[in-house]
């Protein structure tokens, strides 16, 4: 696997792909790897001839500073993951590489006003910023995103409409934990405990249909999770149940597809 970390190593190494007629498939993550993460590598190679992922916290996509430090690190494990895993490139740059590149800023119709954008203000216009640069260095045919940031995979779905960009969008389902947790590099920052017991809020997405609200935020509160929302919206044609909050001192999300 080639690890690059140089804006001019990851030209050479995409146009010699290009050149050679290569598809390439992109997972940008922001490292932490988890099963969830790899499912995307999998995926990418089943469907692209070249996989790059890249590892990159974005500073503009976090509206609490405090939340960006303490964003889980260990690019030796993602490294090792990568590479048991048959990925191609990993893209590492430094912040300075990014700003350095165009940057856009576009209307989002809306879909910036509701959930997360109202939780986390700015945060889809980071996560646009840093999207339109690395596909713009990376030149992806294909590009994979998990569906457990439902809201954020439409974010990237609306730039690509909107700016014409070349890339096919793919969202793979979200993977769980044991006990339905949705994977998320933030879960290592839950205590065994808490990780364990955190089941709950799955339970409580599949209650939705049958159990009164009350019901269902009383067992939220009783279970020590500071409810945020819980909202139904309709998707690209699909209707999804929502639900964000903080639980053990860490904000998780998950989201269910409602029939």
């Amino acid at each position: 696997m080639n690890v690059i970390r140089t804006l001019k190593e990851l030209h050479q190494f995409v146009i010699e792909k290009k050149q050679a007629g290569k598809e390439i498939g992109f997972v940008p993550t922001m490292g932490f790897l988890h099963e969830g993460h790899i499912s995307l590598i999998h995926l990418s190679k089943k469907y692209a001839d070249v996989t790059i992922a890249s590892i990159y916290i974005n500073p503009s996509q976090f509206n609490d500073l405090n939340d960006f430090n303490k964003y889980p690190k260990n690019e030796e494990g993602d490294l090792r993951l990568l590479r048991v895993n048959f990925c191609d490139a990993a893209f590492i740059p430094e912040r300075a590489q990014i700003d350095s590149l165009q940057k856009v800023s576009i209307d989002l119709g809306g879909l910036d006003m509701i959930m997360e954008g109202i939780c986390r203000p700015g945060h889809f216009q980071g996560v646009v910023e840093v999207v339109y640069r690395l596909f713009s260095v990376v030149m992806p045919d294909k590009a994979f995103f998990g569906e457990k940031d439902f809201q954020q995979l439409q974010i990237i779905k609306k730039m690509v409409e909107t700016l014409k960009l070349p890339v096919e969008i793919i969202g793979a389902p979200i993977l769980r934990e044991f006990n339905g947790l949705a994977m998320s590099s933030r879960n290592s920052r839950l205590s065994k405990k808490a990780r364990d017991n955190a089941g709950f809020i799955y339970e409580v997405l599949k209650s939705f249909v049958n159990t009164e609200r009350q019901i269902l935020e009383k067992r939220l509160f009783e279970s020590g999770f500071t409810l945020e929302y819980l909202e139904k919206h309709d998707f690209g044609g699909q209707r999804r149940l929502f639900i964000a909050g903080v639980y053990d001192g860490v904000r998780l999300i998950d989201n269910i597809e409602l029939n």
